[in-house]
């Protein structure tokens, strides 16, 4: 069947390439339900137009309208076990999560907050900003190959917890800042949401946006729009690959991978080299059993 499905894509990096895999495997049109990508066509055309300059940082946080519900979705610790409830079918909740004492937190809104079923906050709201960031930086194909974290050391082997700040570094220079807002300290002043070189893009403001210098956006009108961006059921009936409002299989799997490897390394407490054409943690081993997580038996990619 075709589908559109719920973000965040996947819970660890290799189920969304077998995600895509399947996708193409079978011709079936898959897209991803975030915010969607047609408000930021804008951002896209200034990227495209080379107007900013390279390299290019993307900052997202409060400061920018930006986000990500640490607090509300980090998970309870010493949790007490409890009886599952008659009416549900526990086993087959945690599907191939590993077997763990039922309580009432791990199941409804509350399952965002465990490492075992979801990523916290990071992944309950970033992939709806990190999707069109992505398509807007045009790194709808590939990702960072450096992620570092600041966030409290241990992280909890259950629970997931603060973060302050996670930066992104692309091999071309590009780079995306996140700032949680609910731990640490922040960057001061009010920071560009997108910045280069030659200029700078606030959030607010006419359309949505003020530029510094001012006149950089009313410099875009002679430069080419970027392609109109298509609906699920327009690329339903179209049987249609053309770039769409929601993300695609690749381009959701993508963004998501951003988030999974931010939380790899406030699990594991160091940065992170990534090689996005392998899709593998370069040199550390630990850290790529959080790549490719088993899953509990008889589910399996």
């Amino acid at each position: 069947m075709d589908v559109v499905c719920e973000k965040p894509m996947t819970r660890f990096i290799r189920e969304g390439r077998a995600v895509v895999e399947a996708a193409s495997r079978y011709g079936r049109i898959c897209m991803y339900n975030t915010f969607g990508r047609a408000a930021w066509r804008k951002m896209r055309k200034l990227v495209a137009s080379g107007l900013l300059g390279l390299p290019l940082k993307a900052h997202l946080g409060p400061k920018t309208g930006f986000g990500f519900k640490v607090w509300g979705c980090s998970g309870r610790t010493h949790l007490v076990p409890q009886m599952v409830p008659p009416e549900l079918d526990y086993e087959m909740w945690l599907g191939p999560a590993p077997l763990k004492p039922y309580h009432p937190d791990r199941v409804h809104g509350g399952f965002r907050g465990y490492w075992d079923y979801d990523g916290g906050g990071l992944t309950d709201m970033g992939q709806h900003w990190l999707d069109p960031v992505q398509y807007l930086l045009g790194k709808d194909d590939t990702g960072p190959v450096e992620v570092q974290a600041v966030a409290p050391w241990p992280a909890h082997p259950d629970a997931c917890g603060l973060w302050g700040r996670i930066a992104m570094r692309y091999a071309d220079g590009t780079a995306i800042l996140l700032e949680s807002g609910e731990w640490g300290q922040e960057g001061p002043g009010m920071p560009a949401f997108i910045e280069g070189p030659r200029g700078r893009i606030f959030r607010g403001g006419r359309g949505g946006y003020t530029s510094d210098p001012p006149e950089l956006i009313d410099r875009l009108a002679g430069f080419p729009e970027p392609p109109d961006l298509i609906n699920f059921p327009a690329a339903v009936r179209a049987r249609s690959r053309a770039p769409g409002d929601l993300p695609s299989a690749e381009e959701a799997h993508r963004s998501v991978t951003l988030l999974h490897l931010g939380n790899i390394a406030i699990r594991t407490g160091r940065p992170i080299r990534w090689d996005p054409a392998a899709e593998r943690i370069v040199g550390d081993d630990v850290a790529n059993r959080l790549v490719d997580v088993p899953m509990r038996a008889p589910w399996h990619l």
